[in-house]
């Protein structure tokens, strides 16, 4: 228990950290996923990469061999608990969150045990403790590209098939939020489509050499983005200009969505350029869009469905399938311009997160 309570505390300090539960489903979780050996491992690693040689005098306590060690760590990549770069010509390893990280690391390996447990994580404390300290989220919603009028009025970052149309690699994996829920008997209400998970450029490549994606080409990815929208399903990149991943999300298994549904106001904790408005005119209150919003943003008062902006992230689900035609998406007054890219993401959580810790202080 000492081992892994070391290193929750450890994983704590990450940008997006590991917070304590009173139930100790966090500690049921490591105990799952690692052995004491690599959890003990795992404590002398940091957010940003740390070299082969690093880490070995840092277990000198251990006495463990080089050799051993080396093979420890490549096991731990396989097992989707820590990242490896080549930097220098050397083999070097960091820690990664467990959302977004070794949750969806787990696709291959994942059991309905850790499926059980990492639900009971989620929305006990993560979310609330966690993912929404700071403000600024891992992931970002994007509109379906059905919802935008004029393309030359948005954003690249905000262009689904502009970000594919840039990418030199794409791959294709299962969503792991609705295999694990296949896993405890509880499958996805939305959609049966499971391979809807894209990956983009050097995690595409990473994910491929895993043996956990496989490689598509572009046509193949805008037939999947015209499936997901015609199920009903939500953009998701992660949060930056230039996102790892396209995800195709549902309220229902989406760790995101189905934690932040459980809010009041869950908009404000999504990153995105657009709200939907209705003309109540032309509404005929057929519940089309209700329906299809993942969100439940939808009201109905006096036979019309109105837009509470509290729940609504701008998805543009609800669009295309209005017989009315009596929903557009409208841009927020001031765009949120993300992060160059992913390092930059997680250094802007990490600062905010300190910022924070200093004025808890005073």
């Amino acid at each position: 228990m000492d081992v892994y309570r070391a290193l929750q505390a450890h994983l704590d300090k990450m940008p997006v950290g590991y917070p304590m539960t009173e139930s100790g489903v966090e500690i049921s979780l490591l105990e799952k996923l690692f052995t004491p050996e690599e959890a003990v491992i795992a404590t002398k690693l940091k957010f940003f990469p740390v070299e082969l040689k690093k880490i070995h005098r840092s277990l000198k306590k251990t006495e463990i061999n080089l050799n051993v060690l080396n093979k420890t760590l490549e096991r731990m990549v396989k097992k989707g608990l820590i990242m490896k770069r080549e930097i220098n010509d050397q083999p070097s390893y960091s820690n990664i969150p467990f959302l977004i990280g070794i949750w969806e690391l787990q696709l291959g390996r994942l059991t309905a045990e850790v499926a059980s447990d990492s639900y009971q994580y989620f929305y006990e404390s993560y979310f609330e403790k966690e993912y929404n300290k700071t403000g600024i989220p891992q992931m970002r919603t994007i509109p379906i590209e059905k919802a935008i009028d004029d393309d030359s009025t948005v954003a690249t970052y905000d262009q689904v098939r502009t970000l594919i149309n840039n990418s030199d690699l794409i791959a294709l994996v299962d969503c792991i939020c609705r295999v694990g829920k296949d896993l405890i008997g509880e499958p996805c209400k939305r959609t049966n489509l499971r391979e809807t998970c894209i990956m983009l450029g050097t995690f595409a490549k990473m994910r491929i050499q895993n043996g956990l994606a496989r490689k598509i080409t572009k046509k193949e990815a805008f037939e999947l983005l015209e499936k997901s929208e015609k199920e009903g399903l939500v953009p998701q990149t992660s949060n930056s200009q230039d996102p790892m991943v396209i995800c195709s999300c549902c309220g229902c298994c989406c760790e995101v969505l189905s934690s932040q549904n459980k809010l009041e106001n869950p908009a404000k904790f999504f990153a995105t350029n657009f709200y939907a408005e209705v003309n109540l005119d032309d509404c005929i209150g057929c519940g089309t869009c209700a329906d299809r919003c993942n969100m439940n943003a939808r009201i109905l008062k006096n036979n019309k469905y109105e837009i509470n902006l509290d729940r609504c992230i701008g998805c543009g689900v609800c669009i295309p399938t209005c017989p009315q035609d009596a929903t557009k998406l409208t841009k927020r007054g001031k765009d949120i311009v993300p992060p160059k890219n992913t390092i930059e993401t997680y250094t802007a959580i990490m600062n905010k997160k300190a910022e924070l810790s200093r004025a808890s202080k005073l």
